[in-house]
């Protein structure tokens, strides 16, 4: 007889049948919690990562959609896996173990999160991509295998395949959406972010070990990986909970926007510095508040001192709290100026009471709320003077940069009076050129004031728009900042409209803040 030809003995193995699943089914009300709990835990872990991650690389577009993408990139990658494992292991054996591989993923992030952001603090890409996924990926990865778990575990009937998968996805859905704005609205608001995550991982824990106890009942099912592996895991779990107690905490307070912390000056005793997610945003002398410490403050200073004959009260609206700086400055120089304050943060409202030494009255009217739904409450022409000093970490909110918002500045500006914007922006400065368009559409007379090595795109710096709807008094702001800080500038007429070129109009339907702030 002749030899087979050669070829069929190349051919490969065919592939190792499924594992088929024995035993009964999960109960259907253990099955939908275990889906609706993991999918819950993983947009706990998702909101809560932004907070974490914050004080090092910010609060921007590029961070919020970072969390988001690698969030997604480990919920596929997660259940792409699980549903490989199911078909090769039985599930029963596997859902333990991932739900407390998760929390002590979770209990680790802490620390790991606090030490590689001191290393990748800043707000280069590849230090946000790997500082979040540091935070998001392992422990969401392991949360979004249960499902697939649990779906394999319930399709004893393939005649209810559709129902089962159709009911199970839904419920992790659920899952999903109700800690979302459990945290969003309850969880963050009342807790610090270390108290979220350890609770989440003693949770996602304990999960684990009374299902692996219930299911081991139920059927004896041998856990995977030998027991000195499993004691590894487990005191690993604890020693990431115990180094979080030592990992370097850059809050004081975390308040529902901001982690924040007070410094005192060693050179000023009563000097006091307020950093939100490790930036500095303002400096107050607690023993003097006319004492201006910043830049921008002193060149706001400067446009409140002459907008008004020297001591005669205004009438300021301020978007933007922080440290009060300006409006303490105000009430100095301006005995009897009504400063009205819109903060969205409650938290820096109450830590300014306590520390900064911001005393509410007659002359200080702190409103918390959103800046741009609250200028649409205020009566037309009620301000002397607006200020805009309103941030997300270093970024301007860009529905606070729109010519609708403009247009609502200068409807509550009175004849004659000023609206001053703080915008940060670095070269090629693309964002302070289309500001200042925004802000021109509206007002007839604008400047800008900003550092002449700003100007020409050597560095980033604050710049500070001033626009009215009456001629500026560009003479008397000149010489009192020469008075202040020789060194800026002043930006009007033609040399402005060179600056700014044809930089486009910010509106509400296209208003690309974030990325006009990148650098080329």
């Amino acid at each position: 007889m002749s030899s087979p030809p050669s070829d069929v003995a190349a051919l490969p193995a065919p592939p190792a049948p499924p594992v088929p699943v024995t035993g009964r089914a999960l109960p259907n009300g253990l099955a939908a919690f275990l889906v609706f709990f993991s999918s819950g835990a993983v947009l706990v872990l998702e909101t809560v990562a932004l907070r974490l991650v914050g004080p090092y690389v910010g609060v921007t577009l590029q961070v919020t959609s970072s969390v988001i993408g690698i969030a997604l990139a480990a919920i596929a990658y997660g259940a792409w896996s699980g549903g490989w494992l199911a078909d090769r292991r039985n599930p029963r054996g596997l859902l333990a173990p991932a739900l407390v591989l998760a929390g002590i993923a979770t209990a680790i992030t802490l620390p790991v999160v606090r030490y590689a952001g001191e290393v990748l603090r800043g707000g280069a890409a590849s230090g946000i991509l790997l500082l979040v996924a540091l935070a998001v990926f392992v422990p969401a990865a392991l949360l979004a295998a249960v499902t697939p778990l649990v779906v394999k575990l319930q399709l004893a009937d393939l005649r209810r395949t559709g129902q089962v998968v159709g009911r199970l996805s839904g419920i992790g859905t659920l899952g999903g959406i109700t800690a979302t704005l459990l945290t969003g609205f309850v969880l963050v608001a009342a807790l610090r972010s270390t108290v979220i995550l350890l609770a989440l991982a003693l949770a996602l824990g304990l999960v684990g070990i009374g299902l692996g106890w219930y299911l081991r009942r139920q059927e004896p099912t041998e856990l995977p990986g030998p027991a000195r592996a499993r004691a590894a895991l487990a005191v690993l779990g604890l020693a990431g909970a115990g180094l979080t107690t030592v990992a370097p905490n850059p809050c004081d307070i975390e308040t529902a926007y901001h982690c924040a912390r007070v410094t005192a000056d060693p050179a000023r005793p009563s000097g006091r510095t307020l950093l939100l997610n490790s930036a500095q945003h303002s400096y107050v002398d607690l023993a003097d508040p006319k004492h201006l410490e910043y830049a921008y403050t002193k060149w706001i200073g400067a446009v409140g001192d002459v907008v008004a004959p020297a001591g005669q009260r205004l009438d300021a609206l301020h978007l933007g709290g922080g440290g009060f700086t300006v409006p303490r400055y105000l009430t100095a120089t301006r005995p009897g100026t009504d400063n009205l304050v819109f903060e969205i943060d409650g938290g820096l409202v109450e830590l300014g009471e306590q520390e900064l030494g911001v005393r509410p009255g007659p002359e200080l009217r702190a409103v918390v709320g959103d800046a741009r739904m609250l200028v649409a409450g205020e009566p037309t022409d009620s301000r002397d003077l607006v200020v805009g000093d309103a941030f997300g970490h270093l970024v301007v909110p860009w529905h606070l940069a729109t010519r609708e918002m403009a247009a609502d500045v200068r409807r509550v500006t009175r004849p004659g009076g000023v609206y001053v914007q703080n915008v940060i922006d670095y070269p090629p400065l693309r964002f302070i050129r289309a500001e200042l368009a925004t802000v021109a559409a509206e007002f007839g007379h604008v400047a800008l004031i900003a550092p002449p090595e700003a100007l020409a795109q050597e560095q980033g710096s604050n710049f500070l728009i001033v626009g009215s709807d009456a001629p500026l008094p560009l003479e008397a702001v000149r010489a009192r900042l020469a008075e202040v800080d020789p060194k800026v500038s002043l930006l009007s007429g033609a040399a402005l409209t060179d600056f700014v070129g044809g930089a486009m109009v910010l509106t509400d339907d296209y208003a690309p803040v974030d990325q006009l702030l990148a650098t080329a």
